[in-house]
């Protein structure tokens, strides 16, 4: 699958020019604001300025030089900050401008009433509002989103999922719903517009990815408001710093007390600048992953939720098996040899042209290397299933050869004055009882066996399944099948638990008793019956081409509409709390070691004990200020491409990755600063800086 949201590369050229450009746009104090560690930073850079601009008037607290460079490296420290989020706004900024460029006013026929016969007006698609009718034929474009009422055809809706095959849209089922922008390539729809302009699922789509509609979420919030207390600590800290110094130097008569430029930047270092640098764009790269997955979330919220999910509600039919049942075996019934029922079985479905009916022949030729043959070199005529009869088969010559399902099969023989041999009902029973699907074949008034349908689990589900239970996630399986049949397939896929019988009632049950339990549920679904579970659930992934009830009841739009795909929402959810924890571990290890790495020497002259404690032997108070400084504003732009990318997810538990985190991130972030420094104030003394 090829998606328009997969061409954006992160570091192309011009995303990096326009993201260099908004890093200086978004230095206004009322951005900066929104962020209260980088408003600490904004605000230390001007007055590092204004102590500047007195020293170059010949009243310097400290050189003018050593001023300048400090300033300069704040200054570095927001721009570095900013560019990192206008960087992540940037690529969604570009997926919108390909959304927006999909979308196009085009001249609709309005209908009078919902027929399509119906008096037609040509009307601009911008004024159709909802409730209106329109009809779309073959080679025009949807004039906006809709339900359709009427009608049956394939549409193109590559300008919004990337998916190159058509899919059949048609009217009364859970395959109604419609998109603006999409066409239809064949035959026609009687569309029922159910959104006014500028509310359009599209327009949603653009707003989400440009981040307009992007708000913090409440763990963002949380840990904004406990690096706004560490900034505030660290604050008092260093204001208290001043008249020590200053009363130390007095008493001592010796030595200088410790200047505001100094202290400034101490201060600076010893926030959390690391993290609260990158935070906003931890999240909006979250929200990205799942765009460029093809996944809609409507806020940062919704992909937050995926991350915390435990307990996964997973619809069997094409999430956890293929999604048609496959011919598995056969089983002859007594005095009959299996071969010569796969032979039978076969010739009843060489026309036949479902999943089902392919698997069969498949299955005799690699049993019995019975190969396919022409029906017409067998004067062959073939028998369509249908809902009445629940058989199909061929008719060659005086051969009358079907096959159905057993209650239709037994009718059947009971028409032609036979009836169905114990043994072979028997067979059958025991089949369904193992959760198959059994299929009597006949010829003429004798059945001569069973086929056994089995629904066939997807290859690897299982082990993600395991995946899943090691991150503590409970996964259940969700079906219509009885609950012998629901069980066989939950024991061979390795869920957790199951609901058979699924009704909308019982779903809605199912989560409302699990969140009693404080538990955080997921789910998608496509149908109008699967939208109050969906409301109900805290991570709702509702399937593109499903109806516009359970798109408005989701948090979330899988626009390839593939079930399967709520495994990988959690996934990135999960990253994306990953990454926030590993980058906030890091950030406050710096800090840490930076402190222990800092303070000897920017102390010394002040307290020319701590001398001893200048383990790094930084050569004087101001290369220590300045080397951390510098690598303070650098260490932001080396983590970009982590904030962005993610943190690599692996799925494991909550304890072993605390121990990860602690090891590589609280470790390395102890380390990396005291190498960073020594490095950088070694540079200095090289240039005369220092």
């Amino acid at each position: 699958m090829t998606s328009h949201t997969h061409a954006i590369s992160t570091f192309d050229r011009a995303l990096i020019w326009k993201a260099v450009a908004d890093a200086f746009r978004k230095l206004s104090p009322r951005l900066q604001f929104r962020n209260p560690v980088m408003f600490v930073v904004f605000v230390c850079s001007v007055l590092t300025t204004l102590l500047w601009i007195q020293a170059l008037t010949g009243h310097g607290e400290a050189p003018t030089a050593f001023i300048f460079w400090v300033t300069v490296w704040l200054w570095f420290t927001l721009l570095f900050a900013n560019f990192a989020e206008a960087l992540a706004e940037g690529r969604g900024k570009a997926q919108a401008a390909a959304l927006r460029s999909t979308r196009k006013d085009v001249i609709a026929k309005k209908l009078a009433e919902p027929k399509r016969d119906a008096a037609i007006v040509f009307t601009p698609s911008n004024e159709l509002r909802a409730g209106h009718f329109v009809l779309v034929e073959a080679n025009e474009q949807i004039p906006g989103d809709g339900e359709v009422l009427i009608g049956a055809a394939s549409v193109d809706e590559s300008a919004i999922t990337g998916e190159s095959a058509p899919v059949i849209r048609e009217g009364g089922g859970d395959r109604s719903a419609v998109t603006g922008g999409t066409r239809v390539l064949s035959d026609w729809l009687v569309i029922k517009i159910t959104q006014n302009p500028g509310e359009s699922f599209l327009d949603r789509m653009i707003a989400m990815v440009e981040g307009a509609s992007r708000r913090k979420t409440p763990n963002e919030i949380a840990l904004t408001i406990l690096l706004a207390k560490f900034t505030l600590i660290f604050l008092l800290a260093c204001a208290t710093l001043l008249p020590y110094s200053i009363y130390s130097v007095q008493v001592a008569g010796k030595g200088n007390p410790i200047t505001l430029t100094v202290l400034i930047a101490l201060l600076v270092c010893l926030i959390p600048t690391t993290i609260g640098a990158l935070l906003s764009a931890i999240g909006i790269a979250g929200m990205d992953r799942m765009i460029r997955a093809n996944v809609i979330a409507t806020s940062g919220r919704a992909v937050e939720a995926a991350g915390d999910v435990d307990v996964l509600l997973l619809d069997k039919t094409g999430t956890i098996t293929l999604g048609n049942r496959q011919a598995f075996a056969f089983h002859a019934a007594p005095g009959i040899e299996e071969r010569t029922l796969a032979d039978v079985a076969q010739l009843a479905s060489l026309a036949d042209e479902t999943p089902e009916g392919r698997s069969v022949v498949v299955l005799a030729k690699e049993r019995f290397n019975l190969r396919e043959r022409e029906l017409e070199s067998l004067q062959a005529e073939f028998v369509p299933f249908t809902a009445q009869t629940r058989m199909s088969g061929v008719d060659m010559g005086e051969r009358r050869i079907r096959k159905g399902a057993l209650d239709a099969v037994e009718r059947y023989l009971d028409g032609l004055g036979s009836h169905l041999p114990p043994a072979v009902k028997r067979m059958a029973e025991d089949i369904a009882r193992r959760g198959a699907t059994p299929l009597i074949v006949t010829e003429g008034d004798r059945a001569l066996g069973v086929i056994e349908l089995k629904d066939i689990v997807k290859g690897g589900i299982k082990e993600r399944f395991a995946e899943l239970r090691r991150m503590g996630i409970k996964t259940v399986m969700v079906t219509g099948d009885n609950p012998l049949t629901a069980a066989a397939i939950a024991a061979e896929a390795g869920v957790d638990d199951f609901l058979a019988e699924a009704t909308p009632e019982a779903k809605l049950k199912l989560i409302r008793t699990m969140q009693a339990e404080s538990r955080l549920v997921a789910m998608c679904g496509d149908g109008t019956n699967d939208a109050p579970a969906l409301a109900q659930a805290d991570v709702a992934v509702a399937m593109n081409t499903g109806t516009q009830a359970a798109k408005e009841a989701g948090n979330m739009v899988d626009l390839d509409s593939n079930p399967t795909k709520l495994i990988e929402v959690v996934e990135i959810g999960k990253q994306m709390l990953i990454t926030r924890g590993s980058l906030t571990t890091f950030s406050i290890a710096n800090d840490v070691a930076k402190y222990f790495a800092i303070i000897p020497a920017a102390f010394a002259t002040t307290y020319p004990a701590l001398n001893t404690l200048n383990v790094m032997k930084l050569s004087t108070p101001q290369s220590a200020i300045l080397s951390a400084v510098i690598f303070n504003a650098l260490i932001i732009i080396f983590l970009i491409p982590l904030a962005l990318k993610g943190v690599k997810y692996r799925p494991l538990g909550a304890g072993h990755l605390l121990r990860r985190n602690l090891l590589i991130y609280g470790l390395g972030g102890i380390v990396v600063p005291f190498i960073g420094i020594k490095l950088i104030d070694m540079l200095l003394v090289l240039f005369g800086l220092a």
